[in-house]
């Protein structure tokens, strides 16, 4: 359904609810399955190029699997439930735990080569455009952006309108780097402007918890999705 344009020239342009009809019609295509997770699997990235792929779990690993063998070819036992993880270089592993640490992997090895102790446990990791920042979010209400180069946090998002729903809520930066944009418990999403740590922009359609959005790779378009099956596509932005 359309909506009526917003205020800053946000608009919706529509929302899907069949969300279940839809996965399943993905699912058709499946070409094989990859088992060996005793846990939730939480995230999985391409590791490199396309024929290998790294995966969480709540079972506490990070499995990297090869896509022509359909085999797990190494599982790294990472010490906490995983919620997320990203890739860099097609060697190294960055992932996010319930320990609310971040780890840092390097594939070679079977053991952290470092790890940053956040205030709240992780729920999403996002890479900025430049990959030289990690946008970190936690249940402890605030978005973190890491300086890979430094090892340390350079700096804090936060807002009394911003509750992280869930412990798989998605934030993300923007296609140029400039923006992050997270969803809230409430329904609203929240963009902040990251050189000024501020809020430039709420966003209120959903009525219940925002637990992933995505952004247009050209950044006109913005996807969010809620708990209760809907999704909705912003244009304008």
């Amino acid at each position: 359904r359309l909506s009526d344009t917003l205020a800053e020239k946000i608009a919706l342009k529509g929302e899907i609810k069949n969300l279940e009809s839809t996965i399943m019609e993905l699912e058709a295509t499946n070409q094989h399955t990859l088992t060996g997770h005793s846990g939730k699997v939480m995230a999985a990235k391409f590791l490199g190029d396309a024929n290998r792929v790294v995966s969480g779990s709540h079972d506490r690993t990070l499995k990297i699997w090869d896509l022509h063998s359909r085999a797990c070819t190494k599982t790294i036992f990472a010490g906490s439930s995983c919620n997320d993880l990203v890739t860099l270089h097609g060697t190294n592993i960055i992932s996010g735990h319930f320990d609310r640490r971040v780890r840092f992997w390097d594939t070679r090895s079977d053991s952290s080569s470092n790890e940053i102790l956040l205030q709240g446990r992780l729920t999403s990791l996002d890479l900025s455009p430049d990959r030289s920042c990690l946008l970190c979010c936690t249940r402890d209400d605030t978005l973190k952006i890491l300086d890979l180069r430094m090892n340390q946090v350079s700096s804090t998002l936060s807002s009394e309108e911003f509750k992280v729903g869930c412990d798989w809520s998605r934030a993300v930066f923007s296609p140029d780097g400039s923006y992050a944009l997270a969803g809230s418990h409430d329904g609203a999403i929240l963009i902040w402007n990251i050189s000024k740590c501020k809020v430039e922009r709420v966003l209120k359609e959903h009525s219940h918890s925002v637990i992933a959005c995505s952004w247009h790779p050209v950044g006109s378009y913005i996807l969010s999705c809620e708990k209760q099956k809907k999704t909705i596509l912003w244009s304008d932005i």
